[in-house]
């Protein structure tokens, strides 16, 4: 996976514009600064054959379709306003996304341009045309609508996306072209899949995406030592029942896996010089064990090591 980062924060204000059009002179994002506007621009671009995706917050921009590209025509571009407002125009037709809404624009159908005045937290996905058009019942009659806030896809398809650049071994490509059908499989059913196209995703995609979006979420909560199945599942619309066969799947199970990830965050934490000062008991209570005697035990079982062990590797 070939990832780029960039960000105006650390630019000063009358040094930003020419930040931005040296990014569309390279080639790099299709960005226009607008006229009287603040530029704003904190974005991650992650690409995998068969998908690009792109996120962060814009503001004060234009952010063309890259109509010079000689592939162009081929490629779909879905949009998710997670935040804040936007226009996309495409020849006579204009649609206004508000936060929680999505769009799917085609390049088949010509050149198009996003406008964003105003902040917008927003997550884009691009695709080729021939890999969703067979997945989407009636493709170009699905672009350049508005999707609604609280579609299921779009939600579990955000989450996934936000999942995805966090996720190892992506550079393997048996598990990159799972990524990139799962993300097809999503958009699919964003814009209105087939019942074929539908079964297969509900089947495997949606499982994927899910399990993402819930680990992810375990991940942001570790220290909540009383995060519960039944609170895990509730944020994710899911029954407890099905968060469990989730992790069955994988082998695991969901008791296994958050001691696993609470293990593994207070080993790097040991390890971390910057926290040398932090007693090995409020590591613990950080990463959600509630009693350090069986952290202790715990931790020892699985590293073979004790807490103090790994943080003395340190001392060495």
């Amino acid at each position: 996976m070939h990832s780029f980062r960039f960000s105006t924060s650390n630019l000063p204000v009358p040094e930003r514009r020419n930040a931005v059009r040296a990014l569309h002179e390279r080639g790099i994002l299709p960005l226009e600064p607008l006229a009287d506007r603040s530029v704003t621009v904190q974005i991650s671009k992650h690409t995998l054959p068969g998908v690009g995706i792109l996120s962060g917050t814009l503001s004060g921009l234009r952010h063309g379709s890259g109509a010079n590209s000689a592939d162009v025509s081929d490629e779909l571009f879905f949009g998710v306003n997670l935040d804040g407002r936007c226009t996309a125009f495409q020849g006579k037709r204009e649609i206004t996304l508000n936060g929680g809404e999505a769009m799917c624009l085609s390049s088949e159908m010509g050149p198009f341009v996003v406008v964003r005045p105003k902040p917008v937290r927003f997550l884009g996905l691009r695709v080729p045309r021939n890999m969703i058009a067979p997945l989407v019942k009636g493709l170009d009659d699905a672009t350049m609508h508005v999707i609604p806030r609280g579609t299921e896809a779009v939600t579990l398809l955000a989450r996934y996306a936000a999942a995805v650049a966090t996720m190892p071994r992506l550079d393997l490509s048996e598990v990159s072209r799972l990524v990139v059908n799962h993300v097809h499989d999503l958009i699919a059913l964003s814009i209105g899949a087939t019942c074929e196209g539908a079964a297969v995703a509900e089947a495997s995609s949606v499982a994927a995406a899910r399990l993402q979006s819930i680990k992810a979420d375990i991940n942001a909560n570790l220290s909540d030592e009383s995060m519960s199945v039944a609170a895990v599942a509730a944020r994710h619309g899911v029954t407890p029942r099905y968060l469990h066969k989730l992790f069955e799947r994988e082998g695991i199970t969901y008791t296994r896996f958050v001691l696993l990830q609470r293990l593994e965050r207070a080993h790097r934490l040991l390890r971390d010089p910057r926290l040398a000062t932090s007693s090995i008991t409020v590591i613990a209570f950080d990463v959600g064990f509630g009693d350090i005697s069986y952290f202790n035990r715990v931790f020892r079982r699985h590293y073979n090591a004790t807490p103090s062990d790994i943080r003395n590797l340190n001392r060495d």
